[in-house]
């Protein structure tokens, strides 16, 4: 995954620790959205409900950079990418950010395994654990949801599934055709 840069205003669900309290002893951090925050990334990530959203990071400071390990998970409603009915979905996410400050100290080379790590580039004294949750969450989402009745709705328009649309599947469809199935 690509470097991130954080937003310039605060976001909806804003955590922000200082860098200055970060050590390289390890410090569990307990997140938890509440329902005005919720409300809001609903908003912003176009979904029906966010009904949960938290988080817990180990944050510590390694090899110069600040790292931030843990999990997140939420509840959410999103709409069928079909049907438009709503869709309950869970995130129950590994999260293992790197957070790097911009400028030339972020440009240094850190000695972390980054590949493993998303990349997280912030600016100030503080990086924002809750928006590193609620992106994480948003990350993790189903792209296209699809609510039981989908498949029904998508045959009812005339859609063919890939099976169908594929060379080999026309050629058995013509085949159960003419064998009157």
């Amino acid at each position: 995954m690509g470097a991130l840069t954080a937003p310039a205003l605060r976001p909806e669900f804003s955590r922000p620790e200082r860098v200055d309290t970060i050590s390289g002893r390890e410090r569990v951090v307990e997140l938890e959205a509440r329902p005005a925050e919720r409300e809001a990334l609903a908003r912003r990530f176009g979904l029906l409900a966010v009904e949960s959203l938290g988080a817990s990071f180990a944050v510590a400071r390694e090899h110069g950079a600040l790292t931030a390990r843990g999990r997140v998970t939420a509840r959410v409603v999103q709409a069928c990418s079909i049907t438009d009915e709503p869709v309950a979905s869970t995130v129950d996410e590994r999260a293992d950010l790197l957070f790097v400050p911009a400028g030339p100290a972020g440009e240094a080379e850190v000695e972390l395994s980054a590949d493993a790590l998303d990349t997280i580039i912030y600016e100030g004294r503080e990086i924002d654990l809750g928006e590193a949750a609620a992106e994480t969450m948003a990350l993790a989402l189903d792209p296209f949801p699809r609510a039981p009745g989908a498949d029904r709705a998508l045959r009812e328009a005339g859609v063919l599934t890939e099976e169908e649309a594929r060379p080999l599947g026309k050629l058995a469809g013509l085949r159960d055709k003419l064998e009157g199935r």
